[in-house]
């Protein structure tokens, strides 16, 4: 016999927001009308991002979850009935809202959608062989991020490889400060397994010699991509959203540099408010100042 299942959204909520964020997400700089298309997107992504993270929701109710989210994004199953028979699955407002929002601006879904393949694929896949596999993760969980930000201010698609680039980035940097938490709480592993990671030794209090050695190896490699997206703030012609991304470049570099150096197991990798605060103003005050010229 078939039960009703109840799935609530609200047993996966982590109650993190868009201020905890390492990097800017729709700061003040961002032209005021613009902050709530991109805001939808994130309430969309935080919530899908803790359904998939949620350490004691099984691995079927997850997909089940996200599956629902996916018919919110398409505008099905807004009048919370349930996709799949024998379950009662109620409709994600995040969902629905990021659906009017992108109708409303004529934005292409693919970037929502993709964005939720990447967590279909965090709930059945915990380790990556190598860096390709790791980059091909990132054009699904942050790839998107940047092509849907600048669809909504209407910029060029010329710039999508630029913003891959740094959006890639910033995923591999949050994977590796992360790298102990993701491990000991989702037993989720993004450091490639090609480096001759011990994947014991993420759950040790401080990083072994091998561990720091890969992990200074993977930041310099980020520094790559890093270099890739460069220039990516100066071909921007929104001035404001320039200045955001050129905040975002500074404080991923600047990251990338501490974790060349600092133990994220034992030492504090991410920045302190007035450290951030600071970057934040060196680089973006010559761009908004530039641009105003």
């Amino acid at each position: 016999m078939t039960g009703a299942i109840d799935i609530a959204l609200d047993d996966t909520v982590s109650g993190k927001t868009h201020t905890g964020e390492n990097f800017p997400v729709a700061s003040l700089l961002i032209r005021p009308e613009l902050r709530a298309p991109i805001m939808a997107f994130y309430r969309f992504a935080r919530t899908a991002d803790d359904i998939a993270d949620g350490p004691h929701v099984a691995a079927e109710t997850k997909l089940a979850l996200l599956a629902q989210m996916r018919a919110g994004l398409d505008g099905s199953g807004q009048d919370g009935a349930g996709q799949n028979p024998g379950r009662n699955v109620r409709a994600a407002p995040e969902a629905i809202a990021l659906n009017a929002a992108m109708a409303a601006r004529r934005i292409d879904p693919v970037h929502a959608h993709d964005l939720l393949d990447a967590f279909v694929c965090d709930v059945g896949k915990t380790r990556y062989a190598d860096w390709d596999d790791l980059i091909g993760y990132c054009r699904l969980s942050a790839m998107p991020v940047g092509r849907y930000v600048l669809d909504v201010h209407g910029e060029s698609r010329a710039l999508w490889p630029a913003s891959d680039a740094l959006c890639a980035a910033l995923q591999i940097i949050n994977h590796l400060q992360d790298c102990a938490k993701d491990y000991r709480l989702l037993q989720r592993v993004y450091i490639p397994l090609d480096t001759g990671l011990n994947v014991a030794d993420l759950d040790q209090d401080r990083a072994t010699p091998a561990l720091r050695a890969i992990i200074a190896s993977l930041a310099r490699r980020t520094h790559g991509l890093l270099a890739q997206s460069a220039g990516f703030s100066a071909q921007i012609r929104d001035r404001r959203l320039a200045a955001e991304v050129a905040v975002i470049q500074r404080l991923a570099v600047s990251l990338c540099k501490r974790l060349e150096t600092r133990d994220p197991l034992s030492e504090r990798v991410h920045h302190r408010k007035w450290q951030a605060a600071l970057l934040a103003l060196g680089a973006a005050v010559p761009v908004l100042m530039r641009r105003g010229a």
